[in-house]
């Protein structure tokens, strides 16, 4: 069976750098993984989604998926698939629904079905919000409901991988387990692809994902 994603070898340092941060780091993600990377502030955890999605580019090595390599991929297309929700929320000055439905406005996803006030209400629900309005101004919402409505919007462009850049690193206790409930439900309920990369501690619930450390240029699987 063909990974979703197969990255081999891969070498990275940053531009105007001779220090590697990654040296020939591997690793193959199965459809419905859910992969959690664990690792300290700095150790690239952030910098390895970002290459998935071709924000940076490796020195060498290749990322393939479904077997193709990215770099043979438009970028539009590919961030069609692989969704990206940043360590802090990106919201327009707009409404919350503006914010949801902002992606049907790019040519890519022009033949996907635009969700309905009433099917993001029932959504917001899901990710517990339903105390949030689609009317009100997303801008007054807090940073952990920005951060799930973040993750609704690009679970709304039905992307086959999801990539989550420290989704609790800015919020208190109960929006960070609010937030882990969500990833594990996407998991098992939706059997969504996930990498997640988090530097604080990670209590699985019902759902055990694969989890690797980074560390020494490369990613660990802890056994």
């Amino acid at each position: 069976m063909t990974p979703l994603l197969d990255i081999k070898n891969l070498s990275f340092a940053y531009d105007g750098s001779t220090a590697l941060v990654f040296d020939r780091l591997s690793v193959t993600v199965q459809e419905g993984e859910f992969i959690l990377v664990k690792g300290p502030s700095g150790s690239g955890k952030s910098t390895l989604l970002r290459l998935i999605c071709r924000l940076n580019q490796p020195r060498d090595g290749s990322i393939l998926f479904l077997g193709n390599n990215i770099t043979t991929i438009a970028p539009a297309k590919l961030r069609s698939m692989i969704s990206y929700v940043a360590q802090i929320p990106q919201m327009i000055d707009a409404t919350v629904q503006e914010n949801l439905i902002l992606p049907f406005s790019f040519a890519i996803n022009a033949d996907k079905l635009k969700p309905s006030t009433e099917e993001l209400r029932e959504m917001l629900r899901k990710f517990y919000l339903a105390d949030v309005s689609p009317d009100q101004s997303a801008m007054k919402l807090s940073i952990g409901q920005k951060q799930r409505l973040a993750i609704m919007r690009a679970l709304l462009q039905q992307p086959q991988l999801l990539l989550l850049d420290e989704p609790t690193s800015a919020l208190d206790h109960e929006s960070a387990s609010m937030v882990f409930a969500i990833i594990e439900r996407l998991n098992t309920e939706d059997r969504k692809t996930l990498i997640t990369v988090t530097h604080s501690d990670y209590k699985p619930g019902e759902v055990k994902p694969l989890i690797y450390t980074l560390n020494q240029k490369s990613l660990h699987l802890s056994l």
